[in-house]
């Protein structure tokens, strides 16, 4: 599963022949590492006049034993700048007044994060339109920096100024490698702040479904470095790798066909209590055109992939077996927002996937429970080992990282989503892609 091309571009011989003849230039990415710092150096802080947030975050930094910079020449470990005062169009020259002089002064695997307000949530239509026009700058900043930099939008709620501390640790810290040129929403509240940012899910119980491979082993394990106790869930078929995921955790495994009749009942019964955390990790392909495809290769992968979630949320929710506070997590795909050829079936599934986050996100909320999706993009897996050479490196080039992810990517921001400091994180979609070339 190694990328051997990423491997040689960042050799000696590699990084001269990839300047030379212009090739993709794949960066090594800051991943976490116990120990290690938030942010890769100190942060620069700004601000247009008038913002909400920019106390609010110099707190949450130096809580981090981060330096907080007001002005200094790089290089700088991150860009942060509160975009909340902007209020018209006009003041948008706000954004080049701090990127401009600043664009240089990144270190490697840097990071950009600007804040701002739901344009839905501001006091005018001017205002609105300027909010919405700060998705064009992170966006473009994320393909325009390299080196690794990472650059991100976060909307913040009004009332919702003191719940930004976990989305601002995840997005600075290396737990966010590969994501970049996302849009998160925080929403109005003050959820809980872990005792120990290390391992926020002390105490939790996660259920994790296609624990058995692909990413699954991965996001047990993470949940499981951050405190969880980890429920292991696949098909009986899988059970012995399942049981060394589960025995690896120090978890349980349950060996159970989600599809099956009374699957949720059977699992309810199983359960010795409520869940605070799930993962609808599970999922399976499988490929052709519409036109060549046969009902069953329709039916199964509706099946396992959005339907089967679709009843466990409604069968644990009756049972009372979600805790309040409890986070909900669906593994979407960019195949559901951009599609793919030969892939009718999983596209449909996977957006879907996005919609019963999206349809069910305010309902939860009222319980006290957060719904949210991660959308993979090329993730380098024993299934991706095996697609054919030129779309597996088309996969791995076309986005600004010019790599494919690791599946502990995909974990680190699941957890992040299954943090209890993320508790008005909810209704999001993130896309765990290096910001990929395809889709919006």
């Amino acid at each position: 599963m190694g990328d051997r091309y990423a491997s040689f571009a960042n050799s000696g011989p590699g990084r001269t022949l990839v300047k030379r003849l212009g090739l993709p230039d794949p960066p090594r990415l800051r991943r976490y590492r116990a120990g290690d710092p938030i942010a890769a150096g100190p942060v620069l802080l700004g601000g247009a006049p008038g913002g909400r947030l920019g106390e609010e975050i110099r707190k949450v930094l130096s809580g981090t034993g981060t330096e907080v910079l007001d002005a200094a020449a790089g290089p700088h470990g991150a860009l942060v700048f509160d975009a909340t005062g902007i209020t018209s169009t006009a003041a948008l020259s706000e954004l080049f007044d701090f990127f401009h002089p600043n664009a240089r002064s990144l270190a490697r695997s840097g990071r950009v994060i600007v804040l701002g307000t739901p344009p839905a949530e501001t006091g005018s239509a001017r205002e609105a339109t300027a909010q919405r026009a700060l998705e064009g700058l992170t966006r473009s900043i994320g393909k325009e920096f390299g080196r690794g930099i990472t650059s991100q939008l976060v909307y913040v709620s009004p009332g919702g100024e003191t719940a930004v501390e976990s989305t601002i640790r995840f997005l600075l810290s290396g737990r966010s490698a590969y994501v970049s040129g996302q849009v998160i929403t925080i929403g109005a509240g003050t959820p809980p702040a872990p005792a120990d940012w290390e391992r926020p899910l002390a105490g939790k119980t996660a259920l994790v479904t296609g624990a058995a491979r692909g990413i699954g082993p991965a996001i047990a394990r993470v949940l499981a470095r951050d405190g969880a106790e980890v429920i292991a869930l696949d098909v009986p078929a899988a059970g012995d790798a399942l049981a060394g995921v589960a025995n690896d955790v120090r978890g349980r495994a349950l060996q159970l066909d989600l599809t099956a009749a009374g699957a949720g009942e059977r699992l309810a019964s199983y359960l010795s209590g409520p869940l605070d955390i799930i993962v609808h990790n599970a999922g399976i392909t499988r490929d052709r055109t519409i036109a060549k495809m046969d009902a069953g290769g329709w039916g199964s992968v509706l099946s396992v992939n959005l339907v089967a979630p679709e009843r466990i949320n409604e069968v644990l929710l009756e049972r009372g077996l979600l805790r309040t506070g409890a986070k909900i997590v669906g593994v979407s795909s960019i195949a559901g927002i951009a599609g793919n050829r030969g892939q009718t079936n999983y596209a449909t599934s996977k957006a879907g996937v996005i919609g019963l986050v999206q349809s069910t996100a305010p309902a939860l909320l009222e319980k006290g429970i957060t719904i949210n999706a991660v959308a993979p993009g090329f993730i380098e897996t024993a299934m991706t080992a095996k697609m054919p050479l030129t779309l597996r490196e088309a996969g791995r080039r076309m986005n600004s990282m010019s790599q494919g992810g690791l599946p502990v990517d995909v974990a680190e921001t699941i957890a992040w989503f299954a943090s209890p400091g993320s508790g008005t994180v909810t209704g999001n979609v993130v896309r765990v892609c290096g910001q990929s070339l395809l889709g919006a």
